[in-house]
């Protein structure tokens, strides 16, 4: 079988599709035959060595799959031949893998394997960070920067289905056409988004931000919020990691917390089957519908992660194996 591999951390330039045995299920494995992979941003960092899971070289590339269930243990939340996606913290890049049941998730009948492969890791993440760090509620205004990237749409959508208010920051006009059309509330330019925060929240502000850039936007941001608001950290796609005046926390009682959905999730057993329960019903109203940017084969993994970092692609890239 085909398998994505890393074989230098070059970046996208290391990567190669190689020739390697099918794998075999270990004990509560479920084996997956992949349709379609999604390309994401840790897919990139691990490339360069820079992701905080560093496997030893070559490695198979892979976080975001979904597929058909080949085999599955008597136990399993899903059996053989039912449409599942998965997520892994590497290695789901392959015709055919093995993965945790844990990790492993009935996908709708109505949602196509590239949208599954768009679906884990960035929902997933959206709704760890709303529903369990920021304890979003109905009527609630949540303001996200980066809002057309992979885990931004994710946001915007899963704040949605939990009937919140949502802002889009993004940084020029194309991408926020892709926003409004996503259904984002309220859509504003980076450059001067507070005063426009301001405006379009009648001087309030709002309630919840999550930010997966980083960078000069961390005081804006906490300005930006309403008391008793909350600043989530999500990422750093914006290279550099930002540092906070606590004197701003005090002003308006304002948190600032953490989103590791990684580090939390993999260690309490049902903890994403349960996130993926909740999303289940907004996935199948159409709230949460994940926007496919561009479609590759897995021989040009290369080319789909060089555009995703160059920022060529709106939406989801994903690698179309079958």
């Amino acid at each position: 079988m085909r398998s994505l591999q890393v074989t230098s951390l070059d970046g996208p330039d290391g990567l190669r599709v190689v020739e390697v045995p099918e794998p075999e299920p270990a004990a509560r494995q479920v084996l997956v035959e992949v349709h379609a992979l999604g390309v994401s941003w840790p897919d990139l960092l691990l490339t360069r060595g820079e992701y905080q899971v560093k496997p030893p070289l070559p490695f198979q590339l892979g976080v975001d799959l979904a597929g058909v269930v080949r085999s599955a243990p008597a136990d399993a939340p899903v059996s053989a031949g039912d449409r599942v996606a998965a997520c892994l913290s590497y290695g789901g890049g392959a015709d055919v893998v093995a993965v945790p049941t844990e990790a492993v998730f009935p996908l709708p009948d109505g949602v196509s394997f590239a949208k599954g492969a768009a679906l884990p890791m960035n929902y997933l993440t959206a709704q760890f960070a709303l529903a369990t760090r920021a304890g979003v509620r109905a009527g609630e205004t949540v303001l996200v920067h980066g809002a057309s990237g992979g885990v931004g749409t994710a946001t915007l959508q899963v704040a949605k289905g939990y009937g919140a208010r949502t802002v889009g920051v993004v940084s020029t006009e194309e991408k926020a056409d892709l926003v409004r059309r996503l259904g984002a509330d309220d859509v504003v330019l980076v450059g001067g988004f507070l005063d426009a925060v301001r405006a379009v929240t009648e001087g309030r502000g709002v309630d919840v931000v999550v930010d997966v850039v980083g960078g000069d936007l961390m005081t804006d941001s906490l300005r930006s919020l309403a008391p008793e608001g909350r600043l989530l950290v999500v990422g750093f796609t914006g290279g550099a990691i930002p540092q906070v005046r606590v004197n701003r926390l005090l002003l308006n009682n304002i948190d600032v917390r953490g989103v590791g959905w990684g580090a939390y999730a993999m260690v309490r057993p049902g903890f994403m089957h349960a996130q993926w329960d909740a999303l289940l019903p907004m996935i199948e109203s159409g709230v949460v519908d994940p926007p496919v940017g561009a479609t590759y084969p897995l021989e040009e993994a290369s080319r789909a992660l060089t555009e995703m970092a160059e920022r060529r692609v709106l939406g989801k890239s994903v690698l179309s194996l079958r």
